[in-house]
């Protein structure tokens, strides 16, 4: 919504803290009442009656001038409050157009009710179907903008309700605002850290992907520092809280957030420059047609010529033109699995020469998977698999879930096993058919006095995890686990470089894992191991070559960055199965994980944009042709355009416009279907 229309809104519901589905609802509303208003006032409008060929009954001459006040006062009042507002700011546009328009219908049309204008001034009829139309028009605008979450509502449900104080020899239950530095807080397995801090005992796996964007859980030890948010996977943690509240990593993502989100608020927008243009030729236009008629000694018809321009001059076409096309967009979109959130980001797609892609979760599956095993000792990898698996089952490590998950997925029939025992950051034992097996890192060959198999080094290099699987004090084999790659990333990043887009990866992952994704792919620019209140930064880099970037991402990390993309003019687009903050914070949402729908943001953007530009053109059009001959340019040779002409060229215009925008229901937006398009 505009500046103007944020006023506007305030104009009509007061002043007071209202959110943007509460105008939605309040415009809904008004638009109803306005139109079953809007029935008797044009059925009773004397100038409707006589172009339609009807009689009016006796006494119904006040019912127009009287609803046709309520009207403009009532329903009219938002555009009226913007109409001010924009010359307040010295920036004419829809708001400014609109109100004149009604104003003068308004005071023209009393004038012709009280006999001090001719009967051919009175447009009751005409004031009450363009305060309905404009009406809708901001009604279908505001409720394809309406968004669905808060992003700074999402960030703050990152944090635990509770948390557990130590209190001497006991803890003691408080909300993690009650916590202040210096407190010590237990965090158990599988619950989030409150506040950030320093484990001062304990070690622990910490899942940090919500907010670093890391995809594999780092191991936390006395002397790290955790934040708050992330979640300790394994085992109990004692930390010292070394920030609350504003101070936190997680409020600083908050804070960069809420800037991105205010200053992408300011960006001009196609329709209101249109507007803008109309309201200097409307203007221009009705001084040069007074100024003519008055120096050829025709008072009387400079008044009705002049008043006839203004009114015609009314943009109906132009009120729907932009917000029919993006409701239509939109809800093409949705059933494609596509969210449009911001219309913003609708336009702005066409034009982006960079999409910047967030690793894990978006271009990755965002979760450990077996990518690889090497086996010894005669084994094969399956039967290697299947001792891991056993040995794994009872843990509930994300890698062990991800290595009994592979056997599953390769239908293998993993045995029962015995005695299993875990060690933090070492592995875990347990007897599988008669045997010791051990499966971990490199502590647990260490332990054993092993060495790593040579095979496995090229994937330390890669940044892969590597677990060793040990049966009775000999190296059985190794798995490679790494965050797998999306099958469908290839298509996207191979087609966004065959319109022309540069891809770049960001990721806070080391840069041996964020070069082999990179290269994999064939993605133009890495940059790796970026902190979370730094990726904005970068994409403030890009901007400033003269670039116009898309960021897409689906964590907490990315939120600032897919915040900041619109603040520079791109697009910010979050998977939708990533958190709530990302989506929150993103003008469009991928429903699914699948990166191919970036392309169809682009298709959807292109044919939008391209119906956007045609309807505007109708609607303009109507303006260029019926303006002149409304102000008498044809008077010379005997033609003056009647105001029942100008009324039917101005239902067409609308009817034009509207059925372009329906077109764009054809618009098969499938993955497929869009490589093949845009092929």
């Amino acid at each position: 919504m505009t500046h103007a229309e944020h006023d506007a809104g305030h104009g009509e519901h007061g002043h007071g803290e209202h959110s943007h589905g509460e105008h939605v609802a309040q415009f809904r509303r008004l638009f109803w009442i306005m139109a079953v208003l809007a029935v008797p006032t044009v059925s009773a409008s004397g100038m409707f009656a006589s172009i339609l060929g009807y009689s009016l009954p006796t006494g119904v001459t006040w019912v127009s001038p009287v609803l046709g006040t309520v009207m403009y006062v009532w329903g009219g009042r938002p555009f009226l409050f913007g109409a001010v507002d924009e010359i307040r700011s010295r920036a004419p546009g829809m708001m400014l157009l609109i109100g004149l328009a009604i104003t003068v219908a308004f005071v023209s049309s009393w004038g012709a009710s009280i006999g001090v204008l001719q009967h051919q001034l009175e447009f009751w009829w005409e004031l009450a179907l363009l305060i309905v139309i404009m009406l809708l028009g901001h009604w279908i605008e505001m409720r394809s903008l309406a968004q669905t979450s808060s992003a700074l509502d999402s960030l703050a449900a990152l944090l635990p309700d509770e948390a557990e104080r130590i209190v001497g020899d006991h803890t003691q239950t408080v909300a993690p605002s009650e916590l202040r530095t210096g407190d010590t807080v237990l965090v158990r397995p599988g619950a989030s850290v409150p506040a950030d801090g320093e484990v001062v005992d304990g070690s622990a796996d910490v899942d940090e992907s919500m907010v670093t964007g890391e995809s594999t859980p780092v191991r936390r030890s006395v002397g790290d520092h955790v934040v708050a948010g992330t979640v300790a996977t394994d085992s109990a943690l004692r930390v010292t809280v070394t920030a609350t509240g504003d101070d936190t990593t997680l409020a600083g993502i908050r804070r960069l957030v809420a800037e991105a989100q205010n200053s992408s608020s300011r960006a001009q927008r196609l329709a209101d420059r249109a507007a803008g243009w109309l309201f200097w030729f409307a203007l221009t236009a009705a001084i040069l047609t007074a100024a003519v008629w008055a120096s050829i000694g025709q008072p009387s018809e400079a008044v009705i010529r002049t008043i006839t321009v203004l009114v015609i001059a009314c943009p109906h076409a132009l009120g729907l033109a932009i917000p029919l096309v993006v409701s239509i967009a939109t809800e093409r979109a949705a059933r494609a699995g596509v969210l449009v959130k911001d219309r913003l980001a609708l336009e702005n797609m066409r034009t982006v020469q960079t999409v910047l892609f967030d690793k894990t979760g978006t271009l990755t599956e965002g979760r450990p998977a077996v990518t690889g095993a090497v086996a010894r000792g005669g084994r094969s990898e399956d039967a290697l698999l299947r001792l891991a698996a056993a040995a794994e089952a009872d843990s509930e490590h994300p890698l062990a879930r991800a290595i009994v998950a592979h056997a599953r997925e390769r239908g293998l029939e993993v045995p029962a096993a015995t005695d299993f025992s875990s060690s933090p950051a070492v592995g875990v034992t347990a007897r599988v058919d008669g045997a010791t097996v051990r499966v971990g890192g490199p502590r647990l060959l260490a332990e054993r006095g092993l060495s790593a198999l040579a095979e496995t080094a090229p994937w330390r290099d890669e940044g892969a995890t590597v677990l060793h699987v040990v049966v009775d004090d000999e190296v059985a084999g190794a798995l490679k686990l790494a965050d797998e790659i999306r099958p469908e990333s290839r298509q996207a990043v191979a087609a966004l470089h065959d319109l022309g887009i540069e891809t770049v990866l960001i990721t806070g992952d080391a840069e041996s894992v964020a070069d082999a994704v990179a290269s994999e792919l064939g993605i133009d620019r890495v940059f790796a191991q970026v902190r979370p209140e730094d990726k904005a930064a970068k994409l403030t880099e890009l901007a400033r070559e003269g670039r116009k970037v898309a960021m897409v991402g689906d964590g907490v990390n990315d939120a600032p960055a897919i915040a900041a993309a619109a603040a520079e003019g791109g697009v910010g687009i979050a998977i939708g199965a990533g958190t709530d903050v990302a989506i929150a914070s993103a003008g469009v949402i991928l429903a699914g994980s699948d990166p191919r729908s970036v392309l169809s943001v682009v298709l959807l953007s292109r044919q939008a944009y391209r119906k956007m530009r045609q309807n505007l053109w109708w609607a303009a059009g109507y303006n260029l042709v019926s303006v002149p001959l409304a102000a008498g340019v044809l008077a010379p040779i005997g033609f003056v355009m009647p105001m029942s002409v100008g009324a039917i060229l101005m239902s067409a215009s609308t009817v034009v416009v509207a059925l372009n925008a329906q077109l764009l229901r054809r618009l098969d937006l499938s993955p497929d279907a869009v490589l093949r398009t845009l092929s």
